[in-house]
């Protein structure tokens, strides 16, 4: 190991103990209660809020995914979903954050997003909050994969060690850090992340391009490459038997742009459905300590998201200028951050911009791994098994599922060519169309009914696998983000049940829905 390759890795030490000793200021704290622990006892404040949900929403994929995809195919695809999150993250702030709060309080001071559907509906079988903390576990098991291979692509490019060895090194550390500290340990953490993710990816931006030679030699040199710089067309690699795009005379070959028409447009905006569904952005609007401080939060995460997107794009467009033969496959391509990262930065430096990917994936992982283990902890084990369940057995048992989901999530990021943007995309399908018409109906439509909510809910998970193994392999049209449709099938389903069911909202469920519609 040389004596740069050391100082990336003191620097990253630095950074991970001072996660750590988040973890430990706020372990006491987090253990006196389920509620602390899972939610904080909604004392987040409006900046944490707002940095906490944005940091563990986007994760790895923003470092790592999102500039891979620029790099591999240019501006498009990457450009389409980010304006698409942006409007999601948007209006997800403005519609849903304020009634949910209120909700979530109203609904029984619901701690978890299956306890709020459960005790919306006041059901007594437990239904809706079973199934909903099953596809939690389902999704978030993939979601925690996807972190996992950002960890052993990041260690493994860093340090020519393993892949494996350092996915698993990473999984530990996580899961460690989540069992320490609980949601405040968390949150707190995913605010300095948050920083330190906006920071690294301005800092690469802005020396990326004065290496290129400005704005203007950047786009100049992408304008060469046919369809890279088009919002409505792709860029088409040409690969070689390998699977590996073909080099000749020292650039890389490329074919004629593929058509990029409305169908995929609508097909990337999609991605902006999926934030009504989104566990680990929806407890942070329940978790927040006054509903007022809303609104500036939502100023606050829009900023940030903005800012992020839009940079985490443009370096893909640079770094394909700067690398342009780097990286010849799609896996490889999502490495072009760190690529540009070590090549231009110090040591010293450059292991603190590191520390933004890692940030990034502790932040999502450690939101995914704790959402996933509560909604088991509180919603089956203690809903349906052990009712009178003391706080200390569901905290114990959310941590033996804390495990076991790790597990798990190891095995599926076990193959070193996993492609974090798709792990990411399916997961994020997944939730966003099992949760988000959901969500929407239950708060902004009195007569959604229990069964509506739970066909809602398993037509939309069933859509997402179904177009996406079998709808989607008959390419054309049905070649779209398998969230669009499964998001309006879900919708269908439950405005249909809701209204042909012989069964209507009780008057307690309406006169709830009142109270909260008029903040009474």
């Amino acid at each position: 190991m040389d004596s740069n390759t050391i100082q990336i890795l003191i620097a990253m030490i630095i950074y991970m103990a001072a996660v750590i000793v988040i973890g430990v200021l706020f372990a006491k704290r987090a253990n006196k209660s389920s509620e602390d622990y899972f939610l904080g006892g909604r004392s987040l404040g409006p900046w944490v809020t707002a940095m906490s949900a944005e940091a563990s929403d986007m994760s790895g994929w923003l470092l790592m995914g999102l500039p891979g995809v620029a790099y591999w195919c240019g501006l498009a695809d990457a450009a389409w979903t980010a304006i698409g999150l942006a409007i999601g993250t948007y209006l997800n702030w403005l519609l849903v954050s304020k009634r949910l709060r209120r909700y979530s309080v109203r609904a029984n001071n619901s701690i978890t997003l299956p306890e709020f559907f459960s005790n919306r509906f006041r059901e007594k079988k437990k239904i809706i909050m079973t199934v909903a903390a099953l596809f939690i576990l389902i999704f978030f098991t993939v979601y925690a994969a996807s972190c996992f291979v950002t960890c052993g692509k990041l260690f493994s490019t860093l340090f020519g060690t393993p892949y494996v060895t350092m996915m698993i090194l990473g999984a530990v550390f996580v899961l460690l850090y989540t069992l320490l500290g609980g949601f405040l340990a968390e949150s707190a953490s995913d605010f300095m992340q948050g920083v330190v993710m906006i920071v690294a990816l301005t800092v690469i931006v802005i020396i990326s391009t004065v290496k290129a030679g400005g704005i203007g030699a950047v786009f100049e040199n992408a304008r060469e490459i046919p369809g890279f710089l088009d919002f409505f067309g792709l860029a088409t690699p040409t690969l070689g038997e390998t699977g590996e795009q073909l080099v000749e005379a020292g650039k890389p070959v490329f074919g004629e742009p593929a058509p990029y028409g409305a169908l995929s447009i609508c097909s990337m905006l999609a991605w902006g459905l999926g934030y009504f569904g989104m566990p680990q952005v929806l407890l942070r609007f329940m978790a927040i300590r006054e509903e007022k401080e809303l609104k500036m939060s939502r100023r606050i995460a829009m900023v940030w998201v903005v800012i992020s997107l839009a940079v985490a794009v443009f370096i893909g467009i640079v770094g394909r200028q700067l690398f342009p033969t780097a990286h010849l496959g799609k896996s490889s391509a999502e490495s072009i951050f760190i690529t540009l990262s070590t090549s231009f930065l110090p040591p010293l430096l450059a292991g603190f911009v590191m520390a933004g990917i890692l940030a990034a994936t502790i932040s999502s992982s450690d939101s995914y791994l704790l959402i996933a283990a509560s909604a088991f902890a509180k919603n089956v084990y203690q809903g349906l098994f052990k009712k009178n369940a003391t706080d200390k057995q569901v905290m114990k048992v959310s941590r033996i599922t804390l495990l076991v989901i790790a597990v798990i999530a190891v095995l599926l990021a076990l193959d070193e060519k996993s492609i974090i943007f798709s792990l990411v995309s399916f997961a994020w399908a997944g939730f966003g169309a099992t949760f988000g018409p959901l969500m929407l109906f239950s708060l902004f439509w009195k007569r959604t009914t229990q069964m509506g909510a739970v066909c809602g809910m398993v037509s939309g998970a069933a859509m997402v696998f179904i177009w996406k193994l079998v709808i989607s392999q008959l390419g054309g049209v049905f070649a779209i983000y398998e969230l669009l449709p499964a998001f309006i099938v879900s919708s269908i389903v439950i405005v249909l049940v809701s209204l042909l069911g012989k069964q209507k909202p009780s008057a307690e469920i309406e006169e709830d829905f009142e109270a909260v519609k008029t903040g009474a």
